[in-house]
């Protein structure tokens, strides 16, 4: 059985990574998100697998709590059939070219920065003109890390220890959003 003190050192390292940011993008992100509201558009929050329920939480909260508009392509039938008829490479850019509108927002997770489907979908928002966040760990050298308005990048090659910051950030901006009410 292995010692006790593993969970202490999991919930130290997650702390020590997470407070490894510079609190000010925190801010940044927030405010990019007031705008977008003010502006009447929405936030689109992407991202794959564990990243994907991320967005998903998010974007529930986002618009729930803190009453500003925001979605994911978390559906089945959208997912297979953008990646059925683009490829699945090609399915983020596909489902902005569909529901980005000018005033929106796009928020982009990816553990490693990697995801090819993830980085195409950064440069179609990027074309589109709307702002860009980018969430990513592993090397912070990574392709997404630099495609963003801001990036935030986790200091972590582990994907739970990197997706575990990731919602940290973000449901902490929310909680931010919602206080500023």
């Amino acid at each position: 059985m292995k010692k006790l003190n593993f969970f202490e050192d999991f919930y130290n390292l997650i702390n020590s990574k997470a407070n490894n940011i510079d609190f000010n993008k925190l801010v940044e992100m927030a405010n990019l998100i007031s705008n977008t509201k003010l502006n009447s558009g929405k936030i689109i929050i992407i991202g794959n697998g564990g990243s994907a329920a991320i967005a998903s939480h998010v974007a529930i909260d986002l618009t729930k709590a803190a009453n500003i508009r925001s979605i994911n392509f978390n559906e089945a039938s959208l997912l297979t059939c953008l990646s059925n008829d683009y490829g699945y490479e090609s399915w983020v850019e596909k489902a902005l070219d569909y529901y980005a509108d000018n005033n929106d927002m796009v928020i982009l997770i990816s553990s490693s920065g990697q995801s090819k489907n993830i980085i195409n979908g950064a440069k179609k928002a990027l074309e589109i003109g709307v702002p860009l966040i980018t969430l990513t760990g592993f090397s912070e050298n990574n392709p997404l890390n630099k495609l963003g308005n801001i990036n935030f990048w986790a200091d972590s090659s582990t994907y739970n220890i990197v997706e575990s910051i990731h919602q940290m950030w973000l449901l902490s901006v929310i909680d931010y959003l919602i206080d500023e009410d």
